[in-house]
């Protein structure tokens, strides 16, 4: 048995706190509630020559928020009620600050808070648009359904993102390597050829433009390494400030979608969102106004969240969806199209949804595509700049047994 300092509400509100004995943090919960007391805060109680260590602060995965949905969705299906799904999901979470989370949705609920409203006390794990959803399936009485395609949505937008960055990894990870490898070439490798280079500057013998290149590089690299490493950390880290502002985020949209190669694919992904987003929330009953706001938010493009912002303000005043969406000239005009004839036949939602399956499949062939195109020209550019290195090194040598012979 372990001890467990607490903090709990009686059921008159009074603040409580203590220890108790418990095997389990989740036992430990259950003990309180059957003394009528509501769990604020359970933590294993530290014992007094306890070691320091580190903790890591823990993540809630999308993929984990998607299977406490589905699960929670099964459970209420099957005619398990709304306070005992909670508990059974929150004893068995694996994930410390999910489980802990799952508990106190389990808490409010149980003090009259509905699920959308006890979920909302979470921004950090369940986002505007899940809690929209869910919202949209208890005001329709349909929150199974709508937690099962809230669980699916979830899925296919940690897939899609699983994609881009397993497509990335290896290039980017050759690029990284490969750059260590040159610089440490240029600090550790030149240097050695510096007594050969100064005996024949000594003999009148010029060094060749991309020697005297190299030299200067391995020189500032070993000279003020550390000013140029800390140099580049801060115009990094000033143009990620930078890109918080409006203005920059406005600006690295507008070069991400010119960008060549991966300009058409950050512009296909940002449409899929926010058709994908559009239409899942207007099929679980979001209304149409609420749902294009949450959905301008999770494009990841500033240029199309303000062509949907102002759709939405066409919509107010009694105009069809389509026509700012049209103007901003950041549909593709198929897209418009299916989007136009679905708002006239009154099946948007669907609609929406099929048009984001046919452009994720569009993205992965343009990612296989990309791969195949980035991993022979990082070869390239790695493999310039050691034969630059080893050029800058030998063609010295050549001049010399040249103007010897």
């Amino acid at each position: 048995m372990a001890e467990f300092a607490y903090t709990a509400k009686s059921s008159t509100g009074e603040k409580l706190s203590g220890m108790i004995a418990a095997a389990s943090r989740a036992e430990a919960m259950q003990k309180l509630r059957a003394q009528s007391m509501f769990p604020m805060s359970v933590q294993d109680a530290a014992p007094a020559n306890k070691s320091f260590s580190i903790q890591l602060p823990v993540r809630v995965k999308k993929e984990q928020v998607a299977d406490f949905c589905a699960q929670l969705a099964d459970l209420l299906t099957n005619g398990v009620p709304m306070l005992e799904s909670l508990k059974i999901l929150g004893e068995a979470t694996e994930n410390p600050k999910l489980q802990a989370t799952c508990m106190a949705i389990h808490d409010a609920v149980s003090q009259g808070d509905t699920l959308d409203a006890a979920m909302s006390k979470h921004p950090t794990i369940f986002s505007e648009l899940t809690l929209s959803m869910i919202r949209a399936g208890q005001e329709g009485a349909f929150l199974e359904e709508s937690l099962q395609r809230t669980s699916h949505f979830l899925r296919k937008q940690d897939e899609m993102r699983s994609k881009i960055i397993g497509a990335l990894t290896y290039p980017m990870i050759l690029g990284i390597v490969g750059t260590i490898i040159v610089a440490a070439m240029v600090v550790f490798l030149v240097p050695k050829f510096q007594p050969f280079f100064d005996r024949l500057e000594q003999n009148g013998t010029g060094l060749p433009a991309i020697t005297i290149v190299l030299l200067g590089a391995s020189k500032v690299l070993m000279n003020y390494g550390l000013i140029v490493i800390l140099a580049v950390g801060g115009i990094v880290f000033g143009i990620l400030r930078w890109i918080k502002t409006q203005s920059g985020r406005r600006m690295i949209d507008k070069i991400k979608l010119k960008t060549p190669i991966v300009g058409d694919i950050f512009h296909d992904a940002a449409v899929s969102r926010a058709c994908r987003v559009l239409g899942t929330m207007l099929k679980n009953g979001v209304p149409l106004l609420r749902s294009l706001r949450i959905s301008s938010e999770s494009t990841g493009n500033v240029l199309l969240a303000e062509a949907m912002l102002k759709s939405a303000d066409n919509v107010t005043a009694g105009d069809t969806l389509s026509k700012p969406l049209a103007a901003s000239g950041l549909i593709p005009p198929q897209v418009m199209a299916m989007i136009r004839i679905a708002e006239e036949s009154n099946t948007l939602d669907e609609v929406l949804v099929k048009i984001a399956d046919r452009i994720d499949g569009r993205i992965e062939r343009k990612l296989e595509v990309m791969v195949r195109m980035i991993e022979p020209m990082m070869l390239i550019f790695i493999g310039g700049m050691v034969m630059f290195v080893i050029v800058g090194v030998l063609l010295p040598v050549f001049d010399l047994n040249s103007s010897i012979g």
